[in-house]
């Protein structure tokens, strides 16, 4: 397969500019982000860093209304695990589009949430799933937060929640107060472990540990100001706090703290589940079965899909206690009953594991002639690379010498990949982690070419800021 789908013929256009097949001219794909500069808010985000105009998409392929083709990494923020368009997922949304049926229901019953619950169901934790409540959402990851938080609020009558440093859940009220960068904390808030710039300077299992018993310490201190949460939510893997995997034992210690607490456990996993990091949901790899999972992005199969999977005894709402009109959206759940049933009978799961664990250690091995990679990390196809500026110091927990974040390098080098026709994502504390979420489906080819593109662009950007770089290896 190639690395990139065949592009559309690029032809002159008679008014002059260059015609892509959509008929759009590089004056009008320029007109179109002029025009969205000045109608859309200051709150966008990606059209900022990515001054680029789909027109057409399939796989790990865009192609810009420029007529320029990306490799994209970025994959919808993690919602396209089949890439664009996957055939799978065009033929099930056409074929409730041609069945004729409602594509507008709000809660009803029908054969397509029927099949959607059904396959969802089946790959879900096995203690989870044969004891499960589905609540289907609001069509963003932040509404199934909010839901979350409401559920395990009025099944316990409390309402503190613990949440980590570094979480993002979301950008509504609630989920942003669970998120480490709430501007006004009404949460208590935990040391999430990560190793390179651990909280306590020690990393590794010692900084899990000592994370784990400030918890514990916490909890249990009657003047610790602390009440009993309504929940604990966590992510299996931060996302945007830097893609951090949070360790196994760690979690399941999490696990113990709350159950020997009657405290719900809240697994986030809207950017880590459906195969994204290496098992079909994050949990799994510590073997922990929470009380609440919230799910969103890839379950819809690149539509908006939101549900919050819970423990029976905890379904204790009254009718009409979490609702939202766009709950039902039919084409969403075909589209994301398809992807699932993809991901599962393809073993993709099992495929991002072993590419993710390649490319982690070809990302490790670059690290070795540019001092500005700081740390290289991930599971499966869920990959962040921390860039630091190797000519500086701070003064981490334990005291010792460490390079600083360099964010200004991490804008040159998505700049950078971007100019070689690769797509990334920045994430972390300080916005200088770059963040590779490719679709599961992704070939050892094109992960080739990203990492070659990703490596020239790294030492491009290197370049432009005045960064050092050692010597390569003598041949």
């Amino acid at each position: 397969m190639a690395v990139t789908e065949p592009a559309p013929a690029v032809r002159p256009h008679p008014r002059g500019g260059i015609e892509t097949a959509r008929g759009e001219t590089r004056e009008g794909y320029e007109g179109i982000l002029r025009r969205q500069s000045l109608r859309e808010s200051a709150a966008r985000t990606y059209a900022r860093s990515l001054p680029i105009v789909p027109v057409r998409a399939r796989g790990l392929t865009i192609e810009g209304a420029d007529g320029r083709r990306y490799l994209d990494c970025l994959s919808g923020a993690g919602t396209l695990a089949l890439g664009h368009n996957h055939p799978v997922v065009l033929e099930a949304i056409k074929k409730v589009i041609d069945s004729g049926a409602p594509l507008h229901v709000l809660d009803l019953a029908t054969p397509v949430k029927d099949a959607f619950t059904t396959e969802l169901f089946a790959t879900l934790p096995g203690r989870l799933a044969d004891d499960a409540r589905i609540q289907f959402c609001g069509p963003a990851g932040t509404d199934a937060v909010e839901a979350a938080l409401k559920l395990v609020r009025t099944a316990t009558g409390r309402s503190g929640v613990l949440a980590f440093t570094g979480a993002y859940h979301g950008m509504t009220a609630g989920a942003l107060d669970a998120s480490g960068g709430a501007p006004d904390v009404r949460v208590t808030r935990l040391p999430y472990p990560q190793d390179f710039r651990c909280p306590f300077g020690v990393g590794g299992e010692r900084g899990a540990e000592l994370g784990a018993r400030w918890t514990e310490n916490l909890l249990d201190d009657p003047k610790s100001g602390a009440r009993t949460p309504a929940a604990m939510i966590l992510e299996p893997v931060q996302g945007e706090g830097g893609v951090i995997p949070a360790p196994d034992a760690w979690m399941r210690r999490m696990r113990q703290i709350t159950e020997e607490r009657g405290i719900p456990l809240i697994a986030d996993e809207v950017q880590t589940g459906v195969g994204r990091t290496g098992s079909f949901w994050a949990v799994e790899h510590s073997g922990v079965v929470p009380d609440v999972m919230v799910l969103s992005k890839a379950i819809g199969g690149s539509l908006p899909l939101a549900v919050v999977v819970y423990r029976s005894a905890l379904d204790a709402w009254e009718p009409g206690a979490h609702a939202g009109t766009f709950r039902g959206n039919q084409l969403a759940m075909a589209a994301g009953a398809a992807t699932l049933a993809y991901v599962r009978e393809n073993r993709l799961a099992e495929r991002a594991a072993t590419l993710g664990a390649r490319m982690l250690a070809c990302l490790q091995g670059l690290a070795a002639t540019h001092p500005c990679i700081g740390d290289v990390r991930g599971r499966g196809l869920m990959i962040g690379v921390e860039l630091v500026d190797p000519d500086a110091e701070i003064t981490d927990a334990a005291g010792a010498a460490v390079p600083p974040p360099a964010p200004a390098l991490a804008v040159a080098v998505q700049r950078a990949c971007l100019d070689r026709g690769l797509i990334v994502e920045l994430g972390g504390r300080h916005s200088a982690v770059v963040r590779l979420l490719p679709p599961l489906t992704l070939t050892d080819e094109q992960a080739g070419a990203v990492l070659d593109r990703f490596a020239d662009a790294l030492t491009a950007a290197e370049r432009s800021l005045g960064h050092r770089r050692e010597p390569g290896p003598t041949p």
